[in-house]
């Protein structure tokens, strides 16, 4: 079993910037990828970015490519997202999850563990 905690979510302005933290415990040997993922009201759950656990190969959706970094410290083993030129339409519960299969980091079906979420609110 993986647990995955989420933190650092808020209300910011556009324009600002905001840091998420995905901290995981117990057995975080297996896994593959902790990717991000959002859910605005009324919408579908969204593929945000990905990290490789060990190799720290990078993905990311075309909405947040040049906006949003990932990053990890396996010492710590967190996970971070570093939201940057914010909008209004980034306004969502933002989830991590991890996945233990090599493969696709896209699909949300894909991962095993997920966390409870953290509000972003961005005010325009």
């Amino acid at each position: 079993q993986v647990q995955l905690v989420e933190s650092g979510g808020g209300l910011v302005q556009a324009g600002d910037s905001l840091r998420l933290s995905c901290a995981a415990s117990g057995r975080t040997f297996g896994i593959f990828a902790v990717g991000w993922f959002r859910q605005a009201p009324g919408k579908e759950r969204e593929f945000i970015a990905a990290i490789s656990w060990t190799g720290g190969i990078t993905y990311y959706a075309d909405s947040v490519k040049g906006r949003f970094t990932i990053s990890r410290d396996n010492a710590k083993s967190t996970v971070y997202l570093q939201m940057d030129s914010l909008k209004s339409e980034d306004t969502a519960v933002y989830y991590c999850a991890a996945k233990q299969s090599p493969g696709n980091v896209v699909p949300s079906f894909e991962y095993n563990y997920w966390g409870q979420g953290t509000q972003v609110t961005v005010s325009s």
